[in-house]
């Protein structure tokens, strides 16, 4: 006799206790992940940090990251943590911004590769936040130093650490070497 599983929404995960590790909603059911090792912070850090840089000095929109939640699928419900999203104040205002998952498309998203990251469910993820309607997704490779570009309305891109990340949309006058997202 096997045991049918019920899917969760977005709403009822929000409300589970916290589990004391990264945890998404994929089809509404909640797989579990392992902590993100060392190198993997350490990039997330660099790409904040160069992005809070930016958008700081150019009051264009707000920084996130640790994996914050984003609602990419309905119906069953998909809840994917962004390691680092930059969401501009066209979409929501400068403040505070909301103690719920984001529902709205970010205006770019920054996935950094774990070793344990098939590049098959990265691609997953990718698809999902395009498909959502976000303009740029990046993942970045720690191993490789390279960041794979991926555009809504483009051909795909692979910069290395000797070329320039030049950001588009409001980041469009965003750049910085790329060698220093791997520092």
């Amino acid at each position: 006799m096997s045991i049918a599983q019920s899917l969760l929404t977005a709403a009822e995960f929000s409300r589970l206790p916290d589990p004391g590790h990264p945890q998404e909603l994929v089809c509404g059911v909640v797989v579990d992940m392992p902590p993100p090792k060392l190198r993997h912070g350490q990039v997330c850090v660099n790409v904040c940090f160069q992005l809070r840089i930016y958008t700081e000095a150019n009051r264009v929109g707000h920084v996130i990251a640790n994996d914050c939640g984003v609602v990419t699928e309905h119906d069953p419900d998909t809840v994917r943590g962004m390691d680092v999203a930059f969401i501009s104040y066209a979409k929501i205002p400068p403040g505070p911004l909301p103690t719920t998952y984001l529902t709205i498309p970010p205006d770019a998203i920054f996935e950094v590769r774990s070793p344990s990251d098939r590049p098959s469910e990265i691609l997953n993820k990718v698809s999902e936040y395009l498909d959502l309607g976000v303009p740029a997704v990046y993942v970045l490779d720690p191993d490789s130093e390279r960041v794979h570009c991926y555009f809504a309305d483009r051909l795909d891109e692979i910069l290395d650490s000797t070329d320039e990340f030049v950001g588009i949309g409001p980041l469009a006058g965003w750049r910085v070497p790329v060698a220093r997202f791997f520092e």
